[in-house]
């Protein structure tokens, strides 16, 4: 069986001022990756409803895999507004199929030959999604990079979750404003963002974390490891909205690594990806054939 890069947790429509668009931060991740040559393939759950098959005929066309369990609830849906800069705020439904992700067979053999893995807090607001998720990450394969993108939502997160999470990976990808409520929830030391990365890298680096990247929206991006600190610029373009930019910027981070690129070549080439991904509406464009060479 082929190696996969797989984002596991919510599979979701973004309903956006101009219309609805496919989304999830964990098919967004999984589409960005794959456009790097990769296997990839996005795990969640849907429900046997219009939407629900709506979003299997789009993985269909975008040419994303899936493995999709089809629940008795409805298919998950985000109401996203968009502010002057094109920064979305979400209003989430609960309840939905996404809260209620069960492994089928054929997601456990995909945990066992995944090459990467990356997941949030999100999908894991519900019990039943959250045991699936745990199970999964650590059914992978001990050569598996294991990444966790925190991206916090509305009140969707606790300290335990968190904290478990952070345990099981060896990336974490959080920005600014989650940075913040970390520090609040864990009590981060240090002076400034950077400080309060090497803390946490500090502090979880006995169970195998071994990078921290930041987002800081135009105020650019940093990598930390132990050893070596990455900034780059946030490019100035001419922003559509900023739906998914974080997920193809990890993607791409992720694909990168994967092909042998250093931390910093990774890192610049992930700007520059999540940089285009602000230009276009919605959170899964192509990419264009200059970008990925």
């Amino acid at each position: 069986m082929k190696r996969y890069i797989v984002g596991i947790g919510e599979a979701l429509w973004d309903v956006l001022p101009e219309g609805a668009k496919l989304g999830g931060a964990p098919a967004n991740f999984a589409f960005h990756a794959g456009q790097f040559g990769f296997p990839a393939v996005a795990v969640s759950a849907l429900g046997d409803d219009k939407l629900g098959h709506d979003a299997m005929a789009e993985f269909d066309a975008k040419h994303l895999e899936d493995e999709m369990a089809i629940v008795d609830y409805p298919t998950g849906t985000v109401d996203v507004t968009l502010d002057a800069a094109g920064v979305p705020s979400y209003e989430i439904k609960t309840g939905v199929a996404w809260d209620n992700i069960v492994l089928t067979e054929r997601m456990k053999q995909i945990s066992a030959h995944a090459q990467a893995v990356c997941w949030g807090s999100l999908a894991q607001r519900s019990p039943v999604s959250h045991k699936s998720i745990v199970e999964f990450v650590k059914s992978t394969p001990d050569d598996c990079l294991k990444i966790f993108d925190i991206n916090l939502r509305q009140h969707f997160y606790t300290r335990e979750v968190i904290e478990q999470s952070l345990k099981m990976c060896d990336i974490l990808k959080i920005n600014d404003d989650e940075l913040v409520i970390v520090t609040e929830l864990l009590g981060l030391s240090g002076a400034d963002e950077a400080e309060k990365c090497r803390d946490l890298l500090s502090r979880y680096s006995e169970y195998g974390i071994k990078m921290v990247v930041l987002t800081c929206g135009i105020n650019g991006s940093y990598v930390f490891t132990r050893d070596e600190q990455s900034f780059c610029d946030t490019p100035k373009v001419e922003v559509a909205d900023t739906v998914g930019a974080g997920d193809s910027f990890t993607g791409t981070f992720v694909a990168s690594l994967l092909s042998g690129k250093t931390m910093r070549e990774a890192h610049n080439r992930a700007v520059k990806v999540s940089a285009y991904v602000c230009t276009q509406n919605g959170a899964m464009p192509q990419l264009p054939k200059e970008l990925i060479g």
